[in-house]
């Protein structure tokens, strides 16, 4: 009955329930696994980084796979490089986990041409890490082709660029979506200052366009990067907006409270994992496959840091 078996009539299947409400019974989910050959676990791989993005879609993955009833195994890497992201890997596989959940910054795994016998959800971009495989994440792309042609429709003649850490895909997935709407739009292309994800190396880039008159607009690839240069264009006496606008990207819960609050692109975190999880549950269920791809909608939240370019005397 506690499998909700179809044969049960509807009165036994009361009298069960009240005598599992009367004595406190709860399935016992080891036992259930040895039958199933399942650990009932799910495993995430993720950087261990407090940047917002990742800490935050940590959590709401936590959350998400908490809520299914399942437990939870978590792998934190220290760096982005092989060995470690490998190594938290095979410690997710070692505890026997029934899938994986990958939210790193790195796409380069020694696994990709094995395929992994369970499926993996990447929060990011295809991984080729298992024959099943789904992928849910952000519509950056969309979301940052948003910020550029507000940017433009101002009447900026180009955008510059504060890119992320390179060898993160989310921030080479951002810098590529800046160049293509400058192009589409029949733009100078202008070279991107490349930062680590910081307020601090966003100060460093705003000492630098600090310099170049010819700059008004500049998209950030995170707000933290867009706080950062935003100090230090007012240090160095160039207003904001009204001589170089700034547009960020992940809505953090702090840039609408900034003395100039702040324009920028939302991204709904926790929708892509609760999403991602509940694909997931799907295919461990057996009612579906994999090879999903989705993108969550992403929207331009205009506020003060914004405006057409003041014309020079």
């Amino acid at each position: 009955m506690v499998n909700d078996d179809p044969r049960v009539s509807p009165e036994a299947r009361t009298r069960v329930k009240d005598a599992i409400d009367a004595l406190g019974y709860r399935p016992n989910i080891a036992a259930r696994s040895l039958l199933l050959g399942r650990t009932r676990t799910i495993g995430l791989l993720t950087v261990g980084s407090t940047a917002y993005g990742p800490a935050s879609l940590t959590l709401a993955t936590e959350r998400a796979v908490s809520n299914t009833g399942y437990g939870f195994r978590l792998a934190n890497t220290v760096d982005v490089d092989i060995d470690s992201v490998e190594n938290g890997l095979s410690l997710l596989l070692d505890q026997g986990v029934d899938a994986v959940i990958v939210n790193e910054p790195t796409s380069t795994f020694r696994h990709r041409r094995h395929g992994l016998a369970i499926p993996v959800l990447s929060l990011s971009e295809p991984l080729d890490l298992s024959d099943v495989e789904l992928v849910v994440g952000s519509d950056e792309a969309g979301g940052v082709k948003e910020a550029v042609e507000h940017l433009l429709g101002l009447g900026h003649a180009t955008v510059h660029h504060i890119a992320g850490p390179q060898e993160w895909p989310s921030s080479k997935r951002r810098r590529e979506a800046w160049k293509a709407a400058l192009e589409a739009a029949g733009r100078d292309v202008p070279d991107s200052i490349e930062g680590d994800w910081s307020a601090a190396s966003g100060y460093e880039a705003g000492l630098e366009f600090a310099k170049r008159p010819e700059v008004t607009a500049v998209f950030a690839a995170n707000d933290h990067m867009a706080i950062g240069l935003m100090r230090s264009l007012q240090r160095a006496g160039r207003r904001v907006p009204e001589d170089i606008s700034i547009v960020g990207f992940d809505d953090v819960p702090e840039a609408a409270f900034l003395s100039r609050a702040l324009t920028t692109v939302h991204q709904d975190l926790a929708v892509a994992a609760v999403r991602g999880v509940e694909l997931l549950m799907e295919v461990l269920d057996g009612g579906r496959e994999g090879g999903t791809i989705e993108r969550v909608p992403t929207r331009l939240v205009v506020r003060e840091t914004t405006q057409a370019p003041v014309a020079s005397s």
